[in-house]
């Protein structure tokens, strides 16, 4: 099983910046695509950002040039610095990992239990 820590969110105005961070622990063999979704009240999750093992993070068109995800293998974490906020950013960001316990398992998606990021104006 994996476990997924999130921190980060909390209240900021408009044109301000939080940072999420996502560690995953647990049983880890590897690692492949980590990201952040997120869900505003009424409205379906989406993909905010992810970024494959060794590949090229992606974006949702809404906050190209603004939010930047990274990660770092050593400690399993995933980061997203969220800069020039918006309101319509807020929402419950949820962190997202797949990950295998051993070189024969399958890959399995994994959820994290959700951060609030509120922007206001």
């Amino acid at each position: 099983q994996v476990q997924l820590a999130e921190s980060g969110g909390g209240w900021v105005q408009a044109g301000g910046s939080l940072r999420l961070s996502c560690t995953a622990s647990g049983s880890i063999f590897s690692i492949s695509t980590m990201g952040w979704y997120r869900q505003a009240p009424g409205k379906q999750r989406e993909l905010v950002a992810d970024i494959p093992d060794g590949g090229t993070a992606n974006y949702v068109d809404s906050v190209k040039g603004r939010f930047t995800i990274s990660r770092d293998n050593a400690k399993n974490t995933v980061y997203l610095q969220m800069n020039s906020l918006k309101l319509e950013d807020t929402a419950t960001y949820y962190c997202n990992t797949r990950a295998t316990r051993g070189r024969y398992y399958a890959y399995m998606t994994y959820w994290g239990q959700g951060t609030q990021v509120t922007v206001s104006s």
